[in-house]
């Protein structure tokens, strides 16, 4: 088969891919039902919840244990839909993350999904790709592999084409390419491939938990630990008090249930599990999720210029010839050699943008370039700034044509000093205005006497070209806003220092201080190191310098955002806290090596991530705030009574109630809440912030503190009336079910008060706040129920008063958000004074 026919159809595609299945191995997939019944079993407060109602069924209360019985069906039910809801968004993510392939198809070249690959379909490598599919080489130019996944070799090996079924012509799936291009035939696809019938698995290692998810798992043990000695305590100090062992039992399970803190872990995994699937409807795929908590702590973001700052729209604008500028068209015979020239320079199937512009510049070259034959190949290095082809064109002349930085080109060419110095001058003029100047030259070699090297040939300087690619209207406002979050932006580039400073000025960066790449080359580890802290713009800057850059931040003490697209991109955005690949652009290697991946290649995107990366972090932390303050006065109501000889406040039904209140606070309230004004006008948290901070553990443990007082106070209150313990109860239990919604409301931010939030735009506040409400006065006024919870009916005044006293042991909590601000308002005024 030629690859002048047109492919596969996408109808045959179609009937293969249902024949043969999808291009995917058999990996691990979503639990079913009853894979997650059988892990929600397993929790500590379903086995909490199962043992009381055993204990009530032993004890003869059969109403008492069948309402335990549907209580642990709602619980069973509401841990189902959180952690299926948690998993669809897992799900939709890594379909996201599925790698995409090249094809030909109707005989034209398309990107599809790497599992939408058939048998049959002509496959296009290029540099950075994973190959989808095993394939049989019909092209190839200068085409190396990686092969390490299969082998362990990390040695590149070379592949070529038109040798049969040698395994030289051969490319295999998920191996990839390192150097070159090349077109080939699938003959395998999923399970039938060599990947396949090994059994490799391509998907990443574990890379072990977060700072985040050992902090949590860190408190939960230490919750867990003191709850059970302190359970144990309670069910002793009951028996020896009063002499039941039943109800010491039944004590000591309540106060378990009470303390256990299981929702910590929930709202984590909830949480950034939800929080990507959000920052995947902005654009960008989320491909690790300890990015997610990351992103509100970067410090420096740094980015390309091409197609990240600009529309990556490359444009001909100007060339240079005979020692002037001019639009093209207007240059004669000058301008058709130099344009021609540039065109055999640029790759068979070009895949960047300054190629394809120039290619479109110059449609006569097209037919130059079919009828001849590319015989060698001097690919751009880190010592040669340029690409050189070697060409056999179709009348038999030897042409090596070469385009590339004029630093480069310039000395390559038979120039006397003056004429030099005069192109480089006119080149760092073009590039001050924002122009991507090439420098273009021609030479003639013997037949058949290619050089070694581009330094072996007698160039002849032809001219330059000048491209432009806009910059994206949205780009000034962007950084505008990111520098005042505190996120110092650094611009990247491989261009002219001068094209660099041009750029940056035009997006509001910094441009005062350029460093280039033969500079860097130059500095050591601490004179880099000082370099960093104060320049913004690193121009002439080879791929492999980019690693060097971000680990130089990194030891500045700089948390460290980095974009890249290409190969030898890949270790610096391993390197960096957040590696952000470009998803269009960008090659397999960089998304694989990324954390986050812009599936629009849009810096603006960037922006909103960082946004939501502030408001994930700060729902998190407010969420824990809550769940440490809600769990206080539940298992202080557990021991109090206990300690001062009033009849038994809580048994295990009413912490269930509780935790039906609690569980969708935290996962679904605090989680939905939006970010507020003035999230992007502060500086970046710090990198070893912690989310259990002793200020926020003293915070969450005197609201607790707080609510605990008032229900202790109304229950004594009420029993030392004579009300009776029933009636005491009720009215005890409405201040501790007031008191958790007023921590529900506070806790929704750290900085605005209850009034400046207000109750709009999220819609599962009402729900929680309405449904706890509804609830509780059928528990309160509904007989069955009622008598269950072990309530009598209290009048309107006193639950009016139970729920004042309830929601008002909280807002002293505001009252400290408008002091810390007023005080802090005050230091930045004396500090602008000083």
């Amino acid at each position: 088969m030629t690859f002048s026919e047109p492919g596969l159809s996408q109808d045959e595609a179609r009937r293969r891919l249902a024949a043969d299945g999808p291009n995917a191995l058999p990996g691990s997939r979503g639990r079913g039902a009853f894979a997650l019944l059988g892990s929600v079993s397993r929790e500590p407060m379903f086995l909490l919840l199962i043992g009381a109602a055993s204990l009530y069924v032993v004890l003869g209360d059969v109403r008492e244990a069948l309402v335990l019985a549907a209580s642990i069906v709602v619980v069973l039910g509401i841990t189902v839909v959180q952690e299926r809801r948690t998993e669809r968004a897992l799900e939709a993510l890594r379909d996201l993350s599925s790698p995409r392939a090249l094809v030909v198809r109707d005989g034209r070249e398309q990107p599809v999904a790497g599992s939408a690959v058939v048998r049959g379909d002509l496959l296009v490598l290029r540099e950075g790709d994973r190959v989808a599919a095993d394939a049989r080489l019909h092209e190839a130019h200068d085409l190396q592999l990686d092969e390490s996944l299969l082998t362990g070799e990390s040695v590149p090996v070379s592949r070529f084409a038109g040798t049969g079924d040698a395994a030289e012509a051969r490319v295999l799936s998920g191996t990839l390419v390192v150097k070159g291009t090349g077109r080939g035939e699938v003959f395998a696809t999923g399970p039938r491939t060599e990947v396949g019938r090994i059994g490799a698995s391509l998907e990443s290692a574990d890379s072990g938990k977060t700072s985040l998810e050992r902090e949590t798992s860190r408190m939960v043990r230490l919750f867990a630990a003191g709850g059970l000695a302190l359970c144990v305590a309670v069910a002793l100090l009951y028996f020896l008090a009063r002499g039941d062992p039943v109800a010491a039992i039944l004590a000591g399970l309540t106060l378990a249930m009470a303390m256990l803190p299981e929702e910590f872990p929930v709202v984590l995994t909830v949480f950034l599990a939800l929080g990507a699937w959000r920052i995947a409807k902005h654009g960008v795929l989320t491909r690790r999720l300890p990015a997610v908590e990351m992103l509100g702590a970067t410090t420096v973001l740094c980015c390309d210029k091409t197609g990240t700052l600009t529309e990556n729209r490359m444009t001909l604008v100007e060339t240079w010839i005979q020692g002037r500028w001019q639009e093209p068209g207007g240059g004669g015979e000058a301008e058709v050699a130099l344009l021609e020239d540039a065109a055999l320079a640029c790759e068979a199937s070009p895949f960047d943008p300054m190629d394809r512009a120039i290619l479109s510049a110059a449609p006569g070259a097209q037919a130059l370039r079919r009828a001849g034959t590319l015989e060698r190949r001097h690919p751009l290095g880190s010592g040669f700034l340029a690409v050189c082809h070697g060409w056999r064109l179709a009348s038999g002349e030897m042409r090596a044509s070469m385009k590339g930085a004029p630093e480069t080109v310039l000395p390559l060419c038979d120039l006397s000093a003056s004429d030099r110095a005069a192109a480089l001058d006119a080149a760092a003029g073009a590039a001050a205005r924002g122009l991507r100047v090439l420098g273009v030259a021609r030479a003639m070699p013997a037949p058949g006497q290619w050089a070694e090297a581009p330094s072996g040939y007698a160039f002849r300087f032809l001219g330059f070209i000048a491209l432009a690619d806009p910059m994206r209207a949205a780009v000034p406002a962007a950084v505008a806003l990111l520098q005042r979050a505190g996120v110092r932006v650094v611009m990247i580039t491989g261009d002219h220092a001068a094209t660099a400073r041009a750029i940056a000025s035009q997006a509001g960066i910094a441009a005062g201080q350029v460093v280039t790449g033969p500079q860097i080359e130059a500095m050591g580890e601490h004179a880099l190191e000082a370099a960093v802290r104060s320049a913004h713009v690193f121009a002439r800057v080879r791929p492999e310098q980019k690693l060097r850059l971000v680990n130089a931040l990194r030891a500045a003490g700089e948390v460290v955002a980095m974009t890249g697209d290409g190969v030898n991109d890949a270790p610096a955005l391993k390197a960096a806290h957040i590696g952000v690949a470009m998803g269009k652009r960008g090659t397999d290697v960089a998304r694989e090596a990324a954390a986050l991946v812009l599936l629009e290649d849009d810096f603006t995107a960037i922006v909103g991530t960082v946004r939501l990366g502030r408001r994930i972090y700060d729902n998190i932390r407010n969420a824990m705030r809550y769940l440490v303050a809600v769990h206080v006065p539940m298992a202080g109501m557990s021991v109090i009574p206990l300690l001062m000889g009033w009849p038994l406040f809580a048994f295990p039904v009413h912490v269930v109630f509780l935790e039906f209140v609690i569980d969708p606070a935290c996962s679904i309230v605090f989680e939905a809440e939006r970010s507020h004004a003035g999230i992007m006008e502060r500086p970046p948290r710090g990198a070893g912030e912690r989310l259990f901070t002793p200020a926020s553990l003293a915070l969450g443990v005197l609201q607790g503190l707080a609510v605990l007082v008032a229900v202790a106070g109304v229950y004594w209150m009420h029993i030392d009336s004579g009300a009776g313990e029933t009636h005491a109860r009720a009215v005890a239990f409405v201040t501790l079910v007031a008191g958790n919604l007023g921590l529900i409301l506070v806790n929704r931010s750290h900085r605005l008060t209850i009034l400046e939030l207000g109750v709009g735009g999220n819609a599962a506040l009402w729900w929680v706040l309405g449904g706890a409400a509804a609830a509780l006065g059928l528990l309160l006024y509904v007989p069955a129920a009622a008598e269950v919870f072990r309530f009598a009916a209290p009048g309107a005044k006193d639950v009016f008063v139970a729920a004042l006293a309830g929601i008002g042991s909280v807002l002293w909590y505001d009252a400290f958000k408008l002091l810390r601000r007023a005080y802090n308002a005050g230091g930045k005024a004396r500090v602008t004074r000083e």
